[in-house]
């Protein structure tokens, strides 16, 4: 076994956001030998239940084994139906699994990603649920830099607390741009609400919810 290439998997396996438990099931596949194979992942967000399917294959031209994408099934408590999703590892591009649950709830992920000119740029990334490529995934869209969504800016208009500390703000600005929806403490009439927001950057906003995650 390419020791070298086990350490790369399992870091990489690690920081897409499947954990560690998947360590020995990993190493045990990749002394196999055989040329392809899967691991699986389960875990739960709130009370949806999300299930991975990791996609490993092996390279033609040598003994080492490369993730190639990952796909995702989403149970949501109230529908029967599950929603999938494949999300393919790029260098330097990749979508860590909680972002995936987020972008296939609809939020945006702000991401610096790659081009295929190699350069480097930023974009806020959002599924489109109204077109799909030829494998049924739902297409990706990107709102660049140019596109002038500000979210700090979007931010200092609202009167929410987390904004007068500098390390809670970054904290929540970090939080918003992985996708996720994010508790925040609003200050209104001289009382603290606690609300949840949102990046909404096709439409250079936020979006806010009330304590009970209803849309406001």
């Amino acid at each position: 076994m390419n020791q070298k290439n086990f350490e790369y998997l399992k870091e990489q396996v690690k920081y897409t956001g499947f954990g560690e438990g998947l360590e020995n099931e990993l190493k045990q596949k990749i002394e196999e030998g055989k040329p392809e194979f899967k691991l699986h992942h389960q875990t739960k967000y709130g009370d949806d239940t999300v299930t991975a399917t990791l996609n490993f294959s092996q390279s033609k031209q040598s003994d080492m084994f490369f993730l190639n994408s990952y796909q995702v099934a989403l149970q949501k408590e109230s529908t029967a139906e599950k929603m999938k999703q494949t999300f393919y590892i790029n260098k330097g591009n990749n979508i860590t699994l909680k972002e995936a649950y987020n972008l296939m709830e609809g939020r945006s992920v702000n991401k610096d990603l790659t081009s295929k000119e190699g350069q480097v740029y930023n974009a806020w990334i959002q599924m489109d649920f109204k077109q799909s490529d030829d494998n049924g995934n739902f297409k990706l869209k990107h709102y660049h830099q140019n596109y002038g969504y500000d979210l700090e800016a979007v931010l200092s208009k609202h009167p929410i607390r987390e904004l007068t500390n500098d390390e809670f703000k970054k904290s929540l600005m970090d939080s918003l741009k992985k996708g996720n929806l994010q508790s925040a403490t609003f200050q209104i009439n001289g009382t603290n609400q606690k609300q949840y927001i949102e990046a909404n950057p096709q439409f250079k906003t936020i979006n806010i919810y009330d304590g009970n995650r209803q849309r406001i």
